[in-house]
């Protein structure tokens, strides 16, 4: 059985201006943790969440050791995003996109996903380059801004199979970005194995992020922003800014309480709890490598993308 989770706001969120004509979109997110859909009404200005909804589909735990992803996890996927693009058909969006990231981009059998899912609904799954995620992450988060920064913007996108770091100006200019391979679900599928995780187990993760971060040298920046599912969960524990103080907070709470009392304090999914102390370390690495806090954002991939196609 599959949890779906979903959200129709009273106030949808408003990405930039979303006067004048518009048209329903959808975006289906395929990440490495979950499938995600959003559906907005968007121009060429901004869009208006009308609703969204995810899965833990988990993909990365499907990866055989080949490097393939297992055909129970595929059939398991398509059958979410068929039900996904019912759900945004039923809402009438008029064009739905079909994205995949890094754990479907690493799979060797990615093309079977892609034909599985096609088959199932009929959709094209665009499985993106890194720089494309970076793009589009980038975009959703700058056009999510209050305030554009008088310098240059850095976005942290923590996704289950890898993290991006972008560098650039408001609102789509990419000018740096690299795609680190350590993400939240491989963090706490490899070492963060207790509930809660235990200090030799963190000690185990945070070297293992260090090694992935090493020689990375990132411009400087006027603002940090991080996006993706750790970021918007960690607003519910710790607010809308992460500093040093409150990394170390947040990261007490989570491994000083199991994951059933974090999950029913702070209404978050269980498997979001599992993966958030590995979210919240590699979060805790791109600040100190940005010499920056992070401030939590609202836009992201899926954003950018509905943005991007309204022109």
């Amino acid at each position: 059985m599959y949890r779906f989770f979903t959200s129709i706001a009273n106030a949808p969120r408003v990405t930039a201006c979303s006067v004048g004509p518009h048209v329903r979109r959808a975006c289906i997110d395929i990440g490495s943790n979950t499938t995600r859909l959003l559906v907005a009404d968007c121009n060429g200005g901004g869009l208006r969440e009308v609703h969204q909804e995810r899965v833990f589909t988990r993909i990365s735990r499907g990866l055989l050791t080949g490097g393939g992803i297992s055909e129970a996890k595929v059939t398991e996927v398509a059958t979410v995003v068929a039900g996904q693009l019912r759900v945004a058909q039923a809402l009438g969006a008029a064009d739905v996109l079909a994205l995949a990231t890094a754990a479907i981009r690493r799979a060797s059998n990615r093309e079977e996903l892609s034909a599985a899912v096609r088959a199932a609904c009929g959709l094209e799954v665009t499985v993106l380059t890194e720089q494309e995620e970076a793009r589009l992450a980038f975009i959703g988060a700058a056009r999510a801004l209050n305030k554009a920064p008088a310098g240059a913007l850095a976005v942290v996108d923590v996704g289950g199979g890898s993290s991006e770091l972008i560098v650039g100006r408001v609102p789509n200019v990419v000018d740096w970005s690299r795609s680190v391979a350590v993400g939240s679900g491989d963090l706490a599928d490899a070492f963060l194995h207790s509930d809660p995780p235990t200090p030799p187990e963190l000690g185990r993760a945070r070297q293992h992020i260090d090694q992935a971060f090493r020689g990375i040298e990132i411009p400087g920046t006027s603002l940090a922003v991080a996006v993706g599912g750790s970021a918007t969960s960690l607003r519910r524990l710790a607010g809308a800014l992460l500093d040093d103080a409150v990394f170390s907070r947040t990261l007490e709470l989570l491994c000083n309480a199991a994951g059933d009392e974090v999950a029913r304090r702070f209404g978050l999914d269980r498997e979001r709890v599992r993966l958030l102390p590995g979210g919240l370390l590699i979060l805790q690495a791109a600040a100190e490598w940005l010499g920056a806090d992070l401030q939590i954002g609202y836009g992201g991939l899926r954003e950018g993308a509905l943005l991007e196609a309204a022109g």
